[in-house]
């Protein structure tokens, strides 16, 4: 049996509108929020980045420190942390005691400070709590003839690890500090009289907080 036709209105279909492109004023006022925002961010960003320069040297000063410690022990010998303070730059030295002219080695590379970073506490007034009496660099460093070298700072180690001061005694102290700092923040690498390294954090004022890292 034959199926009925069935009848099919065919609506047309509208064409759709043809598209437009942007207008001036609304790419003008893209730009202009675009503009805004990199104003507002470009700082913060720039900001951030000094932080990770300056903190980043700090723990390398203090990883420095520590590796120091741990071949004085090893080696059965003076090993320090010798800091430039002028070029910006620290590196680890062996005392060569098998040597017929006694001397100091250096071990490794030499490690300089980022940009805008240098050794220093700018306006800080006040070392961090039940550490030094007085802020300053460790003792100057002192050459192969044990003359003081000026512009430096050293943290020196005995075969034991422990934090000493320079000839003739040697004796172990506990007012060893590195600090470097950029135009806003202070950073302290401090030792203790055990060899205990801890890592101090302040704005740079004059009255500063303190703050364990």
């Amino acid at each position: 049996m034959a199926l009925p036709l069935l009848n099919v209105e065919v609506i047309p279909v509208a064409k759709s509108a043809r598209a437009h492109g942007f207008s001036l004023m609304e790419i003008v006022v893209v730009v202009g929020i675009i503009g805004v925002l990199s104003a507002i961010a470009a700082p913060m960003f720039n900001n951030a980045i000094s932080s990770f320069r300056v903190s980043g040297d700090a723990r390398s000063v203090s990883n420095s420190a520590a590796v120091a410690k741990m071949r004085a022990a090893a080696e059965f010998s003076r090993v320090r942390l010798y800091v430039d303070l002028t070029a910006r730059t620290h590196r680890m030295e062996i005392f060569d005691k098998t040597s017929a002219i006694c001397c100091w080695v250096t071990q490794g590379g030499t490690t300089s400070l980022s940009t805008g970073v240098s050794f220093g506490y700018g306006a800080v007034s006040t070392p961090p709590p039940n550490t030094q009496g007085t802020i300053g660099q460790a003792p100057l460093c002192r050459d192969d003839m044990d003359m003081d070298i000026p512009n430096s700072a050293c943290i020196m180690f005995n075969s034991r690890g422990v934090p000493v001061g320079n000839s003739p005694a040697f004796a172990p102290i506990g007012i060893d500090a590195v600090y470097v700092t950029d135009a806003t923040s202070v950073y302290g690498v401090t030792v203790a009289a055990t060899g205990l390294l801890r890592m101090w954090r302040t704005p740079r004022v004059s009255t500063p907080s303190w703050i364990r890292n």
